[in-house]
C-alpha cells in the first residue's frame, strides 16, 4: 500500500535559536494562517465534491423543465420513452 504524502512542514537543518520572540511569533502566526487555509480549502473542496455529485443530475432536469417551447412534465422527462 502506499504511504500518504504529508502537507506538514519537515525540520530544516539544525536546532538552534532563530531569532527574537517577535520573529518566533510572526512565524507562528504564519504557520497558523498556512495550516487555516489548507483546512478550509480542503473542507470547500469537499464540500464542492458533495454537491456536484448531488446536484448534477437535478439542475439537468431543472434545466431541461425550463428550456423549450412546449413546457415538459416531470414524468415525461424522466421517463425512458
Amino acid at each position: 500500500m502506499a504511504s500518504r504524502p504529508s502537507l506538514k512542514p519537515k525540520p530544516r537543518g539544525k536546532g538552534g535559536k532563530r531569532g527574537s520572540a517577535a520573529a518566533d511569533d510572526e512565524q507562528s502566526t504564519t504557520a497558523v494562517a498556512v495550516r487555516l487555509a489548507k483546512e478550509w480549502s480542503t473542507l470547500t473542496m469537499k464540500a464542492a465534491k458533495v454537491a456536484a455529485h448531488w446536484g448534477f443530475i437535478p439542475l439537468i432536469i431543472v434545466v431541461g423543465m425550463n428550456s423549450g417551447d412546449p413546457k415538459p412534465s416531470l414524468f415525461s422527462l424522466l421517463s425512458p420513452v
